[in-house]
């Protein structure tokens, strides 16, 4: 936790990261990412998660990376609102922060707007971007739900065909599944720019990538990886972290893992120094082992000492049957 802490002030200053979980199913993968999604609000963070499956992935055909796009729009969350569905109130935030200033300066509220989305337009999908939040403040100062409702549809990636985005905003592009990073990457400088510290994506059960039976597919999926890799290690993803979940088999299989990408072994390769119980956290992977006997038997004797409300006289099972019920 101490590493992934550490990852989150670097976004908080404007850096990025990524790291790997990785452990075998039922190590705690989830709670962890549940754990660094909480230490993440509490630095007035954004946060996005998702869990992966045949229907959700990175990169893909038929609307599947739109799916998950859509899905981990869905989540978003923050400190006031950590049960997710917080775009709107972000969207909301950015708008009367910008329209305080456009007042203090005696200056109409739409060029103050510019101004502050002038940043985006520098990236790839900025320019629509931006124009979908002044459709969305244009609705907000003339009191029109339905472009309001419009622009918020088209930043939950709901747009099917560019026909009916180009009716309802005027705009050229939709959210598909040839632009979902490039659009992760402009919602994380836009939630700066909205007054939070940065944004937080976690994926979860990566191994559905691994499960992919077409070669092609999952090496597409692993080179969306990859890109994320060079953009966090070059700090060109501002303001942007991941969290990946995922198997050892979805690491390390030579045949079908990361490891069988010979870009990503190279950058994923672990400290060859870190032997003999040492441990390296700077480096991408998180491996989450399971508890020693020790720990187990600690676990144990405190829970004999919860249900019996402190009281040793009143325990259940002696120590001896803690003893056994290790054995068995």
């Amino acid at each position: 936790m101490g590493a992934v802490v550490s990852d989150i002030d670097r976004i908080v200053e404007g850096g990025s990261a990524l790291r790997l979980v990785v452990g075998s199913f039922g190590s705690g993968k989830t709670f962890f990412l549940a754990l660094a999604r909480s230490i993440a609000l509490n630095k007035k963070l954004v946060t996005l998660h998702a869990d992966l499956s045949p229907d959700r992935r990175l990169q893909g055909t038929n609307g599947v990376a739109r799916a998950l796009y859509s899905a981990l729009v869905a989540s978003a969350a923050t400190r006031a609102k950590p049960a997710g569905g917080a775009l709107g109130a972000v969207v909301e935030r950015f708008i009367s922060t910008t329209v305080a200033q456009a007042r203090q300066r005696a200056v109409p509220a739409e060029t103050v707007l510019r101004e502050q989305l002038a940043s985006l337009t520098e990236l790839p999908f900025g320019f629509d971007f931006s124009d979908v939040v002044c459709a969305y403040w244009r609705g907000h100062e003339d009191g029109d739900d339905n472009a309001r409702s419009n622009a918020i549809r088209w930043l939950r990636g709901e747009y099917a065909t560019r026909t009916d985005a180009r009716s309802a905003l005027g705009v050229r592009s939709i959210v598909d599944d040839a632009n979902v990073y490039a659009v992760l990457k402009v919602l994380a400088r836009f939630v700066r720019l909205a007054g939070y510290s940065g944004l937080l994506v976690c994926f979860d059960e990566m191994v559905n990538l691994y499960k992919l039976s077409n070669t092609t597919a999952r090496q597409s999926n692993y080179e969306q990886i990859l890109m994320m890799i060079n953009d966090c290690f070059q700090g060109t993803a501002v303001g942007c972290g991941f969290l990946l979940g995922g198997t050892p088999e979805f690491l390390m299989d030579q045949r079908k893992g990361l490891f069988s990408y010979p870009a990503l072994q190279s950058r994923l390769a672990e400290n060859p120094y870190a032997t003999k119980g040492l441990v390296d956290y700077s480096g991408p992977i998180l491996r989450l082992a399971s508890l020693t006997p020790e720990e187990m038997y600690i676990l144990l004797h405190k829970l004999q000492h919860v249900h019996a409300y402190g009281d040793p006289s009143r325990y259940l099972i002696p120590d001896e049957g803690v003893q056994a019920f290790m054995a068995q």
